[in-house]
């Protein structure tokens, strides 16, 4: 044991860094994980060279230095597979690592080394101070680790964290009791490969927004929520790049889901009842009863379809959570906005293309039930409800014959008074400032591929902007974030009487 404290003590003075620590379990060094500096993998890429003086047929697996575990998590990784590990051997070795990483955390050592770590992230602290009315205050933004290509993960955690009323919701939702006997306050370990099904991804997500905007200077390891997330949500299992939007309408179906039952002894309906902000009229049912998910983030779209031949008309009404929207085909190769090759894409472009009146192609004949044969037709959205927050997804990636590419187009968009009156089914039923909405986050991804890149996001705060990367959070102005390249937008109804830049 004592030959692991020095190697973490030798880890911060090399690496100089205390994020992510991992442990080689097999000669006790400890370097900074794959998503800091690198060299706990530079380690491993090391112990491959060939050693020339043993014969071919004995195994050199034992001084290769495959397998790791973050000091943190203690999570075990293996470079070999590129994967996590959930199994142990016979004799227990690594649960016995684990439990000697937990006893020194509750050790003496534990103290001195925050100390000394407290030295080497004076430079980040000051980082996170800034100037308001002429005072001095830290930053209380908190960060999200990146657990292996998770930024897709935390870019959306970080978005909601920042709907305000979505927010609140779940951190004052009643906690679920400690465990009591031996286990009562310990921290406890959980292998992805556990047949545990009692999990709630209403809990951890709470729990995850509680850790959010607390304070803390160092970042939060959502590592419990993304236990629930691969328990319950299998298309999110491993460690490769994953769309953020898919993750975000997965992730919002299912505590929809979660929400219609109990949860923690206290019903839905009566969470929903003392909430006195989300009143019925605002409730927008889908898969079911409604949930604060509806309430919130809920709208309905009318769908018109006319037949082309005999005239006649159907319509039907979809309830959403987000609009999907196009980016024009003219626009496609556009992609900076101080580009001189035509006019810039606007957020409006996306939306009136979504909206106008299109003529279906041969492939999406209609069922015209007068002429009892597929026929030509016309289809045309219309909102018939908007909701509180309007999640606006820009749709860009698409397939092509081999790959799915991404449209790096720029599309300008508001921050205040994106109004929304006229794509309304009856716009004279809604009041003057009933129809306009200001941003409140913008996820942003950057690569060429859904595959491969990476996600951040920008968030309005009590007024002043964040930029959100994983386990950095910086401050960052208006003019920084109306020129990202959105692929996100969450919009909230505006509160404001005037003033407002419409789109």
């Amino acid at each position: 044991m004592m030959q692991l404290v020095y190697c973490v003590f030798f880890f911060l003075l090399v690496c100089r860094s205390n994020k992510s620590p991992w442990v080689c379990l097999t000669c006790s060094s400890v370097h900074c994980g794959r998503y800091v500096n690198g060299h706990a993998k530079k380690h491993y890429e090391d112990a491959q060279v060939p050693l020339t003086n043993h014969k071919k047929s004995e195994k050199q697996d034992k001084v290769q230095h495959t397998v790791c575990m973050d000091c943190s998590s203690y999570s075990t990784y293996c470079y070999r597979c590129d994967d996590f590990v959930v199994n142990d051997t016979k004799l227990g070795l690594v649960q016995k690592v684990r439990e000697h990483l937990q006893n020194l955390e509750n050790s003496a050592f534990t103290a001195d080394r925050h100390k000394k770590r407290k030295l080497l992230e004076n430079s980040t602290l000051n980082s996170k101070l800034l100037k308001v009315n002429g005072s001095t205050t830290a930053i209380c933004a908190t960060g999200l680790r990146n657990l292996g290509n998770t930024c897709f993960m935390n870019a959306i955690l970080q978005s909601l964290s920042n709907i305000e009323q979505f927010c609140c919701y779940f951190k004052e939702l009643p906690a679920v009791e400690l465990r009591n006997g031996k286990t009562a306050g310990r921290r406890t370990y959980h292998t992805r490969s556990q047949g545990d099904n009692n999990v709630s991804l209403v809990e951890e997500f709470r729990k995850t927004l509680c850790a959010l905007w607390q304070g803390s200077q160092t970042a939060f390891s959502p590592e419990s929520l993304f236990y629930v997330v691969w328990k319950i949500m299998p298309n999110f299992r491993g460690y490769q790049q994953q769309d953020a939007h898919e993750f975000m309408r997965y992730l919002l179906d299912h505590l929809h889901l979660e929400l219609q039952g109990g949860f923690n002894g206290v019903s839905r309906s009566a969470i929903l009842q003392e909430n006195s902000t989300l009143s019925a009229s605002n409730k927008c049912c889908i898969n079911g009863a409604s949930t604060v998910v509806t309430a919130i983030f809920g709208g309905i779209l009318q769908n018109e379809v006319n037949c082309l031949i005999c005239g006649t008309e159907s319509r039907k009404f979809d309830p959403f959570l987000d609009l999907s929207l196009d980016i024009p085909s003219q626009f496609r190769s556009k992609r900076s906005k101080n580009q001189e090759n035509g006019p810039v894409c606007s957020l409006r472009d996306c939306l009136r293309s979504f909206t106008d009146l299109e003529e279906l192609d041969e492939t999406e004949l209609y069922m015209c039930h007068k002429c009892k044969k597929k026929q030509k037709s016309t289809k045309k959205f219309w909102i018939q409800k908007l909701p509180k927050v309007l999640c606006l997804h820009l749709k860009r990636f698409h397939w092509t014959a081999y790959l799915r590419n991404k449209v790096d187009t720029y599309v300008e968009f508001p921050l205040r008074g994106l109004d929304m009156k006229c794509y309304l089914l009856e716009p004279e039923n809604s009041g003057p400032e009933s129809c306009l909405y200001d941003l409140a986050a913008v996820v942003v991804h950057h690569g060429s591929g859904v595959g491969s890149g990476h996600y951040t996001a920008y968030a309005t705060h009590e007024g002043r902007w964040f930029h959100f990367n994983d386990s950095t959070v910086t401050l960052t102005d208006e003019e920084t974030v109306v020129k990202a390249k959105a692929y996100i937008l969450f919009y909230v109804e505006h509160q404001a009487k005037a003033g407002s830049d419409k789109l």
